[in-house]
């Protein structure tokens, strides 16, 4: 009787994790992407190296957006380091968000769009982030966002990690202002 149970509960489990995973799968690991379209910035959110920061430098080198803000919330990064001190030929803005969360990056995001008058920005960052910052800048700025990811080849332990962590925010975000 008890191992009919037990069997039991994990095929309910089973199921409800089959469901949750099927039921999120357009929102982490096919987030709606759109095409570049010439904006007025690029923001490239922080996060881990992933081929963001490449795809954000490429779009403005391709002449997408004539500047690109980089969120930088690192004590130190070689990399956003070269980054930030590079020579090109588009501007190149890094700032340090506050809060370090994508809530800071939506703010930062608003008050310059305010600032410099944009319309629209292209944000880059990780598939399994899209839906969500999506969702957390929206709340921040009104105007017209544009996502692009660099689709990166993440593990099944990184994707059910970011299906936990994504979800986290999310709720999270339900609850919080800009």
């Amino acid at each position: 009787m008890r191992r009919r149970s037990v069997t039991r509960a994990v095929i309910g489990f089973a199921a409800v994790l089959v469901l949750v995973v099927v039921a999120l799968w357009p929102v982490y690991v096919r987030p709606r992407t759109d095409p570049p379209a010439t904006a007025d910035a690029i923001l490239v959110l922080g996060g881990a190296r992933d081929g963001r920061e490449q795809l954000g430098l490429r779009l403005a080198a391709a002449g997408y957006a004539p500047r690109v803000l980089f969120s930088d919330p690192y004590e130190y990064s070689a990399t956003m380091n070269r980054i930030c001190h590079g020579g090109y030929r588009f501007e190149v803005i890094c700032f340090d968000p506050s809060p370090r969360t994508t809530r800071g990056e939506g703010r930062e995001l608003a008050r310059r769009a305010r600032a410099e008058g944009w319309r629209r920005v292209i944000v880059v960052t990780f598939t399994p982030h899209v839906s969500r910052a999506r969702y957390v800048l929206g709340k921040c700025w009104d105007g017209e966002l544009l996502f692009a990811d660099p689709e990166p080849d993440l593990s099944i332990a990184r994707w059910a990690y970011d299906y936990v962590y994504q979800s986290a925010g999310y709720t999270k975000a339900v609850f919080e202002d800009c």
